[in-house]
C-alpha cells in the first residue's frame, strides 16, 4: 500500500521520493481549487479512520441542505462503490475513485472525479477521503476546508497520536456520541484539549447522525464558510435558477 505515497521510503530515500510527489500534487491541487473558485462551489474534504461516520454523516446532511446548496460527493475507497451507491440514492450525484491500494486520494485523482460533475450546478462539494488518519493529512486535495472526524468509539487521544492530521483541521467532529451513554472511557473535553494543545483552534462539535445532535451546528458552520468565501448569498436559489 504504502510505495503508492513513497511512505516507505526513509531518510535522504524518501525525500528523493517524497518531495518532487508532493509537489506535483500541490500543482494539481492548486489547479482544482481554480475550478471551485471558478464555479463558486465549497470542497469540503472529509477525513478520518475507517468506521468513524463520514458516509452516514452525510446521509443526514444531504437531505437537510439540498435545497439551499445542491452538492454532489466524490467517494474515495480501496475497493468497491458502496458508499457513492448510498449517496446516490439520496438523489445527488456521487463519483467513486476507487484507489486499488493507494491509502488516500490525491489532487489528480480528485481532477479526474470533478470531469464527470457539472460544477455549474452546485454550490457544495463534499469530497469522502480514504479512512486513514496518516496519508490523507500530507496530500492536498484544492479543497476550502478539511474536516477531520472521530468517533467515540476509537478513543479520545487521537488527536495526541495522529498531530498532523488534527493540527491543520479545519473542524473536528466528534461523532456517534449517543454511544458516550454505554462508554465510560471517552471524554469530548480530551479531544477539544489535545486540539489546542496543538495549537489548532478550530471549533471541536460532538455531533450524532442518529439522534441529531449537533446536526445544526455542523449544518451552520457549512453555511458560514460558503458566506466566508462567496457572499451571504442564497446560493441554492441561484443555482437552482429559481426565485
Amino acid at each position: 500500500m504504502c510505495e503508492n505515497c513513497g511512505c516507505a521510503a526513509t531518510g535522504p530515500e524518501h525525500v528523493q521520493v517524497v518531495k518532487p510527489l508532493l509537489e506535483r500534487n500541490d500543482a494539481e491541487a492548486r489547479h482544482n481549487r481554480a475550478h471551485f473558485d471558478a464555479h463558486g462551489v465549497l470542497a469540503v474534504n472529509l477525513m478520518s479512520a475507517p468506521g468513524s461516520g463520514k458516509t452516514r454523516l452525510l446521509e443526514v446532511t444531504i437531505p437537510a441542505l439540498r435545497d439551499e446548496y445542491p452538492c454532489a460527493v466524490i467517494e474515495g475507497d480501496l475497493e468497491t462503490d458502496n458508499d457513492a451507491a448510498r449517496i446516490r440514492r439520496h438523489g445527488i450525484p456521487a463519483v467513486q475513485i476507487t484507489t486499488g491500494s493507494a491509502c488516500h486520494l490525491d489532487a489528480r485523482m480528485v481532477h479526474h472525479a470533478l470531469h464527470e460533475l457539472d460544477l455549474d450546478g452546485l454550490a457544495l462539494l463534499f469530497i469522502e477521503n480514504v479512512g486513514n488518519l496518516v496519508c490523507p493529512a500530507s496530500f492536498a486535495l484544492g479543497t476550502h476546508r478539511d474536516v477531520v472526524l472521530v468517533s467515540v468509539t476509537e478513543g479520545d487521544d487521537k488527536p495526541a497520536k495522529y498531530p498532523v492530521m488534527f493540527r491543520n483541521a479545519d473542524l473536528v467532529l466528534v461523532t456517534k456520541v449517543d454511544l458516550l451513554g454505554v462508554l465510560d472511557d471517552f471524554e469530548v473535553a480530551n479531544v477539544a484539549r489535545q486540539v489546542r494543545e496543538l495549537g489548532n483552534p478550530a471549533p471541536v462539535v460532538a455531533i450524532s447522525a442518529r439522534t441529531g445532535e449537533g446536526l445544526e451546528l455542523w449544518l451552520d458552520w457549512l453555511r458560514a464558510q460558503s458566506a466566508t468565501l462567496y457572499g451571504a448569498v442564497d446560493r441554492g436559489v441561484a443555482a437552482l435558477g429559481t426565485t
